[in-house]
């Protein structure tokens, strides 16, 4: 992990107050490469990183050859242009030797620069000097839109910043560890029996919030706009977002429904690194706003809040909470899976004070300096330990099985074995867990011995699978017996479909529903899928209304 004095080495951030260093030190990544890995790849979102260790080659690719153009040695950062001007990194950065470097995210930095506005002069003049006139630009940055007041392990507090994050809003979280609290929210903090508290910069302060309020303040859309849609999409995870940009594309009028925020289960892995197009990967987060913002660019609108009470099969209407009903000639079932919850005495009382179901990127600050577990054997457990390694002491994966071939991808297994500071335990479960306030320790037992072995713990992420929440659907929805919708070939095998002709591959027991992603019963279990089965719905779906809605009821 980084600490303090290592922040103070590096030239952009010599003579900061100890505070501030702290603070950065908190939310730095801390990223060891090996000579040929990149820490950015040309096109990669705007971050700033510093080398602590070896050296890094500025890369660019002329005519399809790599060229080294410069370089960053001990004490440099890089990535100032792209933070500057907001935009991608336009070369790559590539180790030359064993290199050790921290990556602090756009938002962490410019939080910093709200309370050390000549950070971002600095800023602002280093990235002058590679391109000249921008001094001062960094030091400009318009404000968060919102700042939330909060505890740490406060649980509600966690949900509202996780909220923002995925519904892309940029805020400011305040606590009791950010200096000078009281200037940065303007006066006196709220008590703590008020907390979690959300000022709209510009705006009204609101004690308690819930989520609908919150998109409320912010402006994100909670009312549908009209009463008939070509598609219905339930859900807004990958399956969901990408239905979304391929029925607005394609000239549908086309809605998304998600009870929470967008990106799903997805929208909270903290690193995807075999999805198609992203050679250093993409986090989930980062996933799902970039898809989110190319469908509402194309048009289609995205409800958040909002959950749907109950589908009229033999109409197709939806009705959602608070009394809307909308038409829908076609609808697709996207809504996904939910984390399967741990049944361990306490575990209830703990979850948001250090234990997750998860792991989202905005969790990486809390982790940073502590012992934290992982329990689960699959990819989603594997990309939280190699991301929350740079950030823990340590990382412990605790696995039921004798290993993790079965469940996990042989590229993940590989970098898990290059982290010193990440230990797996096979053949382990959770028999307990203990803190008040907080989680401070947890009890594992060994399967196979029944020992138990008391440990010391800064977070709990639990990835022990999921389960399909479908029982709002109505009974013309056929099922399998775990409740994962059926489809194509597996409604006809199930007796479930009247019409003479074949149901479509997507296609559900009741002619023109249609399901994709990971609520589908047999999906493959990939990111990639999901976005495929997503696209591949809205063909069927226009197969549907060209050869068989004539007559729609809207």
């Amino acid at each position: 992990m980084v600490t303090p004095d290592e922040i103070g080495q590096i030239d952009l951030f010599d003579g900061l107050a100890p505070a501030v260093r702290e603070q950065l030190a908190r939310v730095a990544a801390d990223i060891r490469l090996t000579p040929g890995e990149f820490a950015v790849h040309e096109g990669d979102p705007r971050a700033l990183l510093a080398v602590l260790e070896g050296r890094v080659d500025t890369i660019r690719r002329v005519d399809g050859i790599e060229r080294v153009v410069g370089g960053r040695r001990v004490g440099e950062v890089f990535g100032e242009v792209p933070l500057t001007l907001a935009t991608v990194f336009p070369l790559g950065f590539r180790a030359s030797e064993p290199t050790r470097v921290i990556r602090i995210e756009a938002q962490d930095f410019f939080t910093v620069v709200g309370t050390v506005p000549e950070l971002g002069v600095k800023l602002g003049a280093l990235a002058g000097r590679r391109i000249g006139g921008l001094q001062g630009i960094a030091a400009d940055r318009p404000p968060a839109r919102a700042l939330v007041v909060g505890k740490r392990w406060e649980p509600a507090c966690t949900e509202v910043r996780r909220f923002l994050d995925r519904n892309q809003v940029s805020f400011e979280w305040i606590n009791e560890e950010t200096p000078d609290p009281a200037g940065r929210w303007g006066g006196p903090l709220p008590s703590p029996e008020d907390c979690p508290v959300i000022r709209v910069v510009g705006g009204k302060t609101v004690v308690h919030p819930s989520m609908r309020r919150i998109a409320e303040l912010l402006g994100l859309a909670t009312e549908p706009v009209h009463a008939e849609y070509d598609a219905v999409v339930v859900g807004a995870g990958p399956a969901g977002l990408a239905a979304a940009v391929y029925g607005a594309s394609e000239g549908l009028r086309t809605i998304v429904i998600e009870r929470e925020a967008p990106g799903g289960q997805a929208g909270t892995s903290s690193r995807i690194e075999n999805y198609l197009g992203f050679p250093s990967g993409v986090s989930g987060e980062e996933l799902a706003s970039r898809a989110l913002l190319q469908a509402r660019r194309l048009g289609a609108e995205i409800l958040v809040t909002r959950t749907i009470t109950r589908i009229d099969a033999a109409t197709r209407q939806v009705h959602l909470d608070g009394g809307d009903v909308l038409a829908a000639r076609t609808i697709i079932l996207a809504c996904g899976v939910s984390w399967r919850h741990m049944a361990i005495d306490g575990f209830d009382r703990l979850v948001g004070k250090g234990i997750s179901y998860g792991a989202a990127r905005s969790e990486a600050a809390n982790t940073h300096g502590r012992d934290i577990q992982i329990v689960g054997a699959g990819n989603s457990a594997g990309q939280a330990a190699l991301f929350f390694a740079s950030h823990a002491r340590s990382v412990t994966i605790l696995c039921r099985g004798d290993g993790l071939a079965k469940s996990m991808s042989r590229y993940l297994i590989d970098q898990l074995g290059t982290h010193a500071n990440i230990d797996v335990r096979f053949g382990a479960e959770i028999a307990g867990v203990f803190g008040d306030a907080a989680l401070e320790a947890i009890d594992v037992r060994d399967v196979a011995s029944g020992d138990v072995t008391r440990l010391a713990s800064g977070g709990v992420f639990i990835f022990i699978g999921a389960d399909a929440e479908t029982g709002w659907l109505p009974p013309e929805v056929a099922l399998d017996r775990h409740g994962f919708v059926l489809t194509g070939a597996d409604v006809r095998a199930a007796g479930r479909w009247e019409l003479s002709r074949d149901p479509y591959l997507l296609e559900t027991s009741v002619p023109g529903i249609f399901a994709a992603g990971d609520v589908r019963f047999g999906p493959v279990k990939r990111v990639a899928a999901a976005v495929g089965e997503g696209s591949m719905a809205i063909a069927f779906v226009h197969q549907y209304l060209r050869h068989e809605d004539t007559t729609a009821p809207v």
